[in-house]
């Protein structure tokens, strides 16, 4: 004991000594007046292209857009549109982000390009350059993001400018797209559900040879017309749309993305887009409405859940062959359907908050109307296989 005390003693102690040597100790580093960085170095067409400009003098400082910022590619200076110029004002200790994707068509070539900000006799030069994206990357955008985002563009046009009637709008028009694979995903999980009974009995009776119990378990399968992997054939189908959704929405905001859109929508006005819905920023990730939003979602997902498990009368218990390693037998490990079901039925909306609390609110309004379509058609399957059991 004493030991441990003459150890803490000491390390107090060497702790105390350095903290009172660097307490006298001033910070002589010379801070710029100005720091001038790019968000990023290196851009694809088109470009979206910020300038960072943090101000650590103690005054205000004014920059005009055209007067003080200057362009050259290939140094060659290349004139700013008038409609881009503008005075921007720098508060002591404050960062400003100037953005320049308005301008993209001044970055539709590649090579390298020189920004230069010009203030109080002194230059602040940031190079950069630009490059054609990839073959893979070329190919995800054109067939892909691109009519992804005209329909969204073509949408918020229809509705008066309003991204939320878009998002709910292009949601609908995908669960109707999806609402074959969707139904077939439900059917085949219910019936895999009512299979329970007689996958039990395939278990302990071929306990021992797991070659048979597989093969006797796929021609259950097959007889039932049952397809065990439709549930991961349909995420596999569904997330590749949800991302690319994901990726339009989290940039509508670039108008850069002009470049993408097609000859009929060349005049829309980004600037025009309305993004609040009912005093709630879709765009936003206040805590509050992420809060609200998080409760309406995971009721609705509770209740999904609960439809997807509804007239399961089996009361067996499933069972998972697992090998001792001091021993040759087989027992049971698996818990009964009940408890499984209840993890899901409260895991759920859990889940949904975890993997969802830091996006933006319009993901939430995309999930609600998403999981509303699946209520409706989990009780139509149900009522289905109600009546033909």
């Amino acid at each position: 004991m004493k030991k441990i005390l003459d150890f803490i003693m000491i390390f107090l102690l060497v702790f105390l000594l350095v903290n009172f040597f660097n307490w006298e100790k001033k910070d002589n580093t010379v801070k710029e007046d100005l720091i001038v960085k790019l968000v990023k170095n290196s851009y694809t067409i088109p470009a979206w292209v910020k300038l960072d400009v943090t101000n650590n003098t103690s005054k205000t400082l004014k920059i005009n857009t055209c007067k003080n910022i200057s362009l050259s590619y290939l140094w060659v200076k290349k004139d700013f549109d008038k409609d881009f110029c503008k005075d921007i004002v720098l508060k002591p200790n404050k960062l400003r982000v100037i953005d320049f994707s308005d301008e993209y068509q001044k970055f539709m070539k590649t090579g390298n390009y020189l920004i230069t900000l010009n203030i109080d006799w002194k230059q602040y030069p940031e190079s950069f350059n630009i490059e054609n994206k990839g073959t893979i990357t070329k190919i995800f955008v054109y067939l892909f993001y691109a009519p992804a985002y005209n329909l969204i563009i073509t949408l918020i046009n229809l509705f008066s400018w309003s991204l939320w009637w878009a998002i709910i709008s292009i949601t609908i028009l995908l669960r109707l797209l999806l609402l074959w694979p969707q139904h077939k995903m439900m059917v085949s999980q219910k019936k895999l559900q009512a299979l329970q009974p007689k996958i039990k009995e395939i278990q302990e009776k071929h306990k021992w040879n797991h070659q048979m119990l597989w093969m006797k378990t796929m021609e259950l399968y097959k007889n039932e017309k049952v397809n065990p992997m439709w549930s991961c054939g349909f995420m596999l189908i569904q997330m590749p749309i949800l991302l690319v959704i994901y990726n339009v929405i989290l940039y509508i905001k670039d108008t850069s993305n002009h470049y993408y859109l097609y000859s009929f929508l060349k005049d829309f006005d980004f600037h025009s887009i309305n993004y609040v819905f009912y005093n709630i920023d879709l765009l936003g990730k206040w805590w509050t409405t992420w809060v609200i939003l998080w409760l309406i979602v995971a009721i609705l997902q509770f209740f999904q859940v609960k439809l997807s498990m509804a007239n399961n009368k089996s009361n067996t218990k499933w069972v998972v062959l697992e090998k001792k390693k001091w021993s040759k037998d087989y027992n049971s490990m698996m818990p009964d359907p009940e408890m499984m079901n209840k993890v899901m039925l409260f895991g759920m909306p859990v889940m949904v908050w975890i993997f969802t609390y830091q996006f933006p609110a319009w993901l939430w309004l995309y999930w609600g109307i998403t999981t509303s379509f699946m209520i409706i058609q989990q009780l139509v399957v149900n009522n289905k296989l109600k009546k033909s059991s």
